[in-house]
């Protein structure tokens, strides 16, 4: 699918102010600092498709998941500090979801083949961690909690060699405890 039917399918709508009052900012792929269109982020609506927002620019700090819906002011239902940064669309992927994931930084220790999602880790591959990753097909939400809980961290195709030393600052992540796939329910 081209880029361009791809932006057709996703929209978020950011608004300076809760329950979206305020000027906003219409966004159909990436952005990687708000602050070029906009002072502050309180509220948003998502009209088509699934984004990933940051707390902090450059699509660093804590990330949140947010699907179709409305999100008056998910500052207090999420619990974020700060208001949204930064965003990025997370493409539909219809086919097959494949992901390594490590027991140790830099493809280290046990590996398994995962394929589908995964509520805990720990129990079902009995790994003492989880480390890096590698992602060859689908879109995935990592977990620092059993089912599906705590901070997240999007996983996109590619390598992953160390949770800890991605850039994302003070939401970097030792060990990963559940994944869950982004499928197409999703949307």
């Amino acid at each position: 699918m081209t880029s361009s039917g791809m932006n057709m399918m996703s929209k978020i709508v950011f608004y300076e102010d809760r329950n979206f009052q305020g000027r906003s900012y219409e966004c159909m792929s990436d952005c990687a600092d708000m602050s070029s269109v906009m002072n502050r982020c309180h509220s948003c609506r998502v009209e088509r498709g699934c984004f990933m927002v940051y707390d902090r620019n450059n699509y660093m700090g804590n990330q949140y998941f947010m699907r179709r819906g409305e999100y008056a002011d998910y500052m207090s239902m999420m619990g974020m500090s700060d208001c949204i940064r930064s965003c990025r669309m997370i493409p539909m992927h219809r086919g097959s979801y494949r992901m390594r994931i490590y027991e140790r930084e830099q493809f280290g220790g046990q590996m398994h083949e995962c394929m589908e999602d995964c509520e805990n880790i720990m129990d079902r591959y009995r790994m003492s961690n989880c480390m890096s990753a590698n992602v060859m097909d689908g879109h995935w939400l990592m977990y620092e909690q059993p089912h599906f809980r705590g901070r997240m961290m999007y996983m996109r195709p590619g390598e992953y060699r160390s949770f800890m030393n991605m850039g994302m600052g003070m939401s970097s992540m030792s060990s990963i405890r559940s994944m869950k796939r982004i499928t197409d329910s999703c949307y």
